[in-house]
């Protein structure tokens, strides 16, 4: 980790060793690019193409902790990447269709076989599976073209994006900002924490459905 990062708030150079690889080897990213790095990974991810654009919000935020970076823009921004990502997908999805996905989603490891498993999930569920999407690694990057392709309405698809992309952004965010040493450990559980998230909310929805259905008795 270069030294010009310690040196402004005062930290110690042997502390940088509590930093963690992966976040270290982004370090050159976003110190050349900053917020559009954050943005434009994160909006890259949100359509299919494998860059690690979670990582580099968890990172973003990492160095917004230590003052490098202001991180109500880096939130703002990520949001917006997200947003604008997901609606390219479902832009894709929907004026492409099957042929399209069919023809070059083998690139982004997205075969007939997930196509027509997600596409079952997307209409059983509507649009809540928006929101949960955005914590399942793999679906996150695709639920935009799926919804496309299921021809779900795009004012709901634009609803339950924003909501989920705020969830999201925020979650990782205030991890990436608060965890200081920590971030290694927190890296090192993203998937458990990942999987937390995702059944706060599945609980929630859950509960929702049910609540309703019992008002409707």
């Amino acid at each position: 980790m270069p030294f010009r990062y310690y040196k402004v708030i005062g930290i110690m150079h042997s502390e940088a060793q509590h930093i963690p690889s992966l976040i270290q080897a982004l370090e050159p990213v976003i110190h050349s690019y900053g917020y559009w790095a954050v943005g434009g990974l994160v909006l890259l991810e949100d359509f299919g193409i494998p860059v690690p654009g979670e990582t580099t919000l968890i990172a973003a935020a990492f160095f917004a902790g230590l003052g490098q970076l202001n991180i109500f823009l880096v939130v703002l921004i990520a949001i917006l990447g997200a947003v604008i990502g997901d609606n390219i997908g479902f832009a894709i999805g929907k004026f492409g269709g099957h042929p399209l996905a069919e023809r070059f989603g083998k690139y982004v490891w997205l075969t007939p076989e997930r196509i027509n498993q997600a596409e079952q999930f997307f209409n059983r569920y509507g649009g809540r599976v928006v929101i949960v999407a955005r914590f399942i690694e793999g679906l996150r990057q695709l639920n935009g073209i799926i919804a496309g392709i299921s021809e779900m309405r795009w004012r709901k698809f634009l609803l339950f994006n924003c909501i989920g992309a705020t969830i999201w952004v925020s979650i990782w965010s205030a991890i990436g900002y608060y965890s200081g040493e920590h971030i290694e450990t927190f890296l090192r559980y993203e998937l458990y924490l990942t999987a937390a998230v995702l059944a706060i909310i599945v609980g929630y929805i859950s509960y929702r459905i049910i609540y309703r259905k019992r008002l409707t008795k």
